[in-house]
């Protein structure tokens, strides 16, 4: 039996990057995908690449950072599957700048749809969960969240902002059978770092331990324990998932 049969996984950010890779691997494990994302052009290409190979999934146009649409999409899923078991909170934008060059709009976007988004879609549908005495969050932190990183203080503050929802909803959820954990991805190697010049990507892999970035496919595989019944004693976790940079 595959580890997500029968599950239905809303997983935000699934068009690209690690939230593709998170959206391909849940679907061959048996779950029923669906993306939440801005970037419908991609998102489809996902759906489409995902029945293609015999499993299930679906897109929904969603601005995670407006809790109307996350209502709104909440209730289309509901209303098809009648539950929802599983929510990967893995959208997230950068905005990057100094403190000195940083512009409050910058600030804000970011605050918007890394944290509020995540309130935004826990809130709406964590309340089925609770319904359902069953489910499993993931959020989506980084490893900057433990030491920070220049140009990135909205990014960081975000990030370790998640830490202390996670924390904080892990301990509100738990007796209602919902775990939430988060994981804290490093340097991974995404199609958008990977355009990044030689010379910076040789630098980044020099500072980690592994010698390597890493790969969406190994942040996905972090995502899939999380919510496998393996990992339904592990509640309010910080997976690091990094290479070692961390330590």
């Amino acid at each position: 039996m595959k580890r997500l049969e029968n599950k239905i996984a809303v997983i935000t950010g699934g068009a690209d990057g690690i939230g593709k890779a998170t959206s391909l691997m849940f679907a061959s494990e048996g779950a029923t995908v669906v993306i939440w994302d801005l970037n419908e052009q991609k998102g489809n290409e996902v759906v489409s690449q995902i029945l293609s190979e015999g499993g299930k999934a679906e897109f929904l146009n969603v601005n995670t950072a407006q809790f109307q649409q996350v209502e709104n999409a909440t209730n289309i899923v509901i209303g098809k599957y009648t539950r929802i078991d599983i929510l990967i909170n893995n959208a997230g934008i950068t905005r990057d700048a100094t403190l000195k060059k940083m512009t409050p709009q910058q600030w804000q976007e970011v605050i918007d749809v890394n944290l509020t988004g995540v309130f935004n879609c826990t809130k709406c549908i964590g309340q089925y969960m609770v319904e359902k005495g069953y489910g499993r969050i993931v959020n989506a932190s980084s490893v900057v969240a433990l030491y920070g990183n220049f140009g990135q203080a909205n990014y960081a503050a975000t990030k370790a902002g998640l830490i202390g929802i996670t924390k904080t909803l892990a301990k509100e959820l738990g007796r209602k059978g919902i775990t939430v954990n988060a994981v804290a991805p490093g340097f991974i190697a995404t199609e958008m770092v990977k355009k990044m010049p030689a010379e910076v990507l040789k630098s980044m892999e020099e500072k980690v331990p592994v010698g390597r970035l890493g790969y969406p496919e190994e942040i996905a595989s972090a995502y899939l324990f999380l919510v496998s019944e393996e990992a339904a004693y592990i509640n309010g976790a910080v997976l690091s998932v990094d290479g070692g940079i961390t330590i």
